[in-house]
């Protein structure tokens, strides 16, 4: 996946909209009484391997991975952030014990679940691109095409680097913005970037450039690209989320919602004898409200993890004390409140571009909605 990562910015989009996924058939799937019936007795058996009936915390891995994948997070294990959210998803369904999960709990965690990513999906819907070379053609005819290119040698040059090299870091300087597939995603570097470096490269010296080389070279460079896109179009899935503090405003400011989520909040969390819980579980529950206030998961974004934390510093989250019911929402509307002053004096906006290859053969099918068409766009 491509991330760009940044402070108020306004992308446009070149390359061609093919379709829009907008949450809607999840959430068609989830009201449908007897289609979701169906549907969570399929996926069911397909995760009770030794068939008693019921989920064991190790049949349900796979259902806590594919949750993980559908909501962008890399694979359990590659970051002690994001296995902090794989632990809060399983956590979902076992409530932190080791028990196994009836089918009818199973069934009320994936409802809320897919209801959570339908409502997220209709917010921030996921574009889907199609990269055949047509943008990336416009880019190197525009007249402002040399200046950006001199602008990208600038950056990339280094002493004693050869030609190849400095294509290459300038290729990667390029986003779908300017008609690029992620060249990060190993399959464009193997299946575009480096056939067409080879192609280049087949009768010429790699030598160290002079900027004119590396602009007459690079513009080559992007044509070969461009005839391989033709050949080859990408399908890239492009979100953005601008986090600005006014779904976390409107949050604060809808009573009954915001009651009904800190009941649900404080119901879930562990108390010892005296009906009081630690501060330190603030964290999870404000997991669980984060959708509700348009929100990422914590350890979903660094900059937005930024916040948060200075949100829990204010409240003092990591002393270790015990609080009661009230002054435990107290201080849950009080980070909330904190989060959007921080995000109102300084919106982060995340744009990211993930490949869609064809077939996922690393996927698992458990979130595979039947089936989950998309919105056409003009």
């Amino acid at each position: 996946m491509e991330g760009l990562l940044g402070r108020n910015n306004n992308n446009k989009r070149n390359s061609k909209e093919v379709a829009v996924v907008d949450g809607r058939e999840i959430k068609e799937l989830v009201e449908n009484k007897e289609a979701f019936n169906s549907f969570v007795e399929h996926k069911f058996r397909e995760l009770d391997l030794d068939c008693d009936g019921q989920l064991s915390v190790g049949e349900l891995q796979p259902a806590v991975a594919d949750i993980g994948a559908a909501l962008g997070l890399p694979a359990q294990g590659s970051s002690p952030k994001s296995d902090h959210i794989y632990t809060e998803v399983l956590n979902e369904f076992t409530h932190g014990k080791p028990e196994k999960v009836s089918k009818t709990e199973f069934r009320e965690v994936l409802s809320d679940i897919l209801l959570g990513m339908a409502a997220g999906l209709k917010r921030d819907p996921i574009v889907i691109l199609r990269i055949d070379g047509e943008d990336l053609q416009e880019f190197v005819d525009r007249p402002g095409f040399e200046s950006e290119a001199v602008a990208i040698f600038s950056q990339v040059q280094s002493e004693n680097a050869p030609l190849s090299k400095c294509l290459m870091e300038g290729v990667k300087q390029l986003t779908v913005e300017h008609g690029m597939p992620p060249s990060s995603d190993p399959w464009v570097v193997s299946n575009i970037i480096e056939p067409a470096t080879q192609e280049l490269f087949s009768n010429q010296p790699d030598n160290i450039p002079t900027q004119e080389t590396f602009l007459a070279e690079f513009k080559k460079l992007l044509a070969i690209i461009r005839k391989q896109l033709q050949e080859h179009p990408v399908i890239v899935a492009h979100t953005e989320n601008n986090f600005d503090g006014s779904g976390v405003k409107r949050l604060l400011a809808n009573k009954f919602e915001l009651d009904k989520l800190l009941d649900s909040a404080w119901k879930e969390v562990p108390k010892d004898k005296h009906n009081k819980t630690s501060k330190e579980y603030l964290r999870l529950s404000l997991d669980k409200i984060a959708a509700s206030a348009h929100l990422p998961p914590y350890g979903a974004i660094d900059e937005m993890d930024e916040v948060m934390n200075e949100a829990f510093k204010l409240v003092s989250i990591d002393d270790g004390k015990a609080i009661d019911e009230t002054e435990y929402k107290k201080l849950l509307k009080e980070i909330l409140a904190s989060i959007m002053l921080q995000l109102q004096g300084n919106a982060i906006f995340v744009s990211s571009n993930s490949v869609v290859h064809e077939p996922l053969t690393s996927a698992s099918t458990l979130l595979n909605v039947p089936p989950i068409s998309v919105s056409p766009t003009e």
